[in-house]
């Protein structure tokens, strides 16, 4: 397994732990909302790394082969952070709308932390 791919497994894997925390926080805190933002904006934050992770394999696989690449699929993320905003103003009662931007973040937080630790390793 390429050092890619480790490092592909690892952020899937920080996320799910985080998302599983924040499960857990909706269901036994007094906080349902802010845990449920939180969630809402996990989950779109997971997809989009995974949207992010499988158009940098793509990208690899093109310029390997000499090919060209139409876009990485940034108007797709954009879309999908939209429906999360949307979701959380449509139901304000349920979702916490600062937790779902934070939630939104997630990712960039565990790519980051993944960042740190594989560097710290590497030295």
């Amino acid at each position: 397994m390429t050092d890619y791919k480790r490092m592909v497994n690892r952020q899937r894997k920080g996320m799910l732990y985080l998302l599983a925390i924040f499960v857990l926080g909706a269901g036994f805190t007094p906080y349902t909302r802010v845990f449920l933002g939180l969630i809402l904006g996990g989950v779109v934050s997971f997809y989009n790394l995974y949207l992010l992770q499988r158009k940098t394999d793509e990208f690899s696989d093109v310029v390997l082969g000499g090919k060209r690449l139409r876009g990485v699929g940034m108007i797709s993320r954009f879309a999908a952070v939209a429906l999360a905003i949307v979701i959380s103003i449509r139901f304000e009662a349920q979702f916490e709308i600062i937790a779902v931007v934070i939630g939104l973040m997630t990712s960039l937080v565990v790519i980051i932390i993944d960042f740190i630790f594989f560097h710290k390793d590497r030295a």
